[in-house]
């Protein structure tokens, strides 16, 4: 499952949706970290496409992962240029995958990636 993980993210790396299908169920739900979510594999083609006309992915970077039954967890840096801003962040991504090992359900959380210490180190 950490496999197929490791391909989702190089999809957006390339710039290449055309191994979408294989990656997710056709009812996949989707639910970005920031608020958008996208109901079945049509939608997020779609979201694909609109995405990659306006933005490239410049780092997609797993740090760590978790595969327990049915779901991974991948802790991640994601780095873009989404129409001339340059923008990174960390994340977490969970994800659950059906019996075709394909993911039903993937659920993706932000993290401000500069980190400080307010009472010091």
């Amino acid at each position: 499952m950490i496999k197929i993980m490791k391909m989702y993210f190089g999809c957006w790396l390339n710039k290449d949706g055309s191994k979408l299908s294989d990656i997710f169920s056709d009812d996949v739900v989707y639910s970005e970290c920031y608020g958008p979510e996208y109901i079945g594999i049509e939608q997020i083609k779609k979201w694909f496409q609109d995405w990659n006309e306006k933005g490239t992915v410049l780092q997609w970077d797993i740090k760590h992962c978790i595969e327990q039954d049915n779901t991974v967890v991948v802790e991640w840096y994601f780095k873009c240029n989404y129409e001339g801003n340059v923008d990174g962040f960390d994340g977490v991504t969970i994800a659950k995958f059906d019996e075709n090992c394909k993911i039903c359900d993937l659920k993706e959380f932000q993290s401000k990636a500069e980190h400080y210490q307010p009472y010091g180190k």
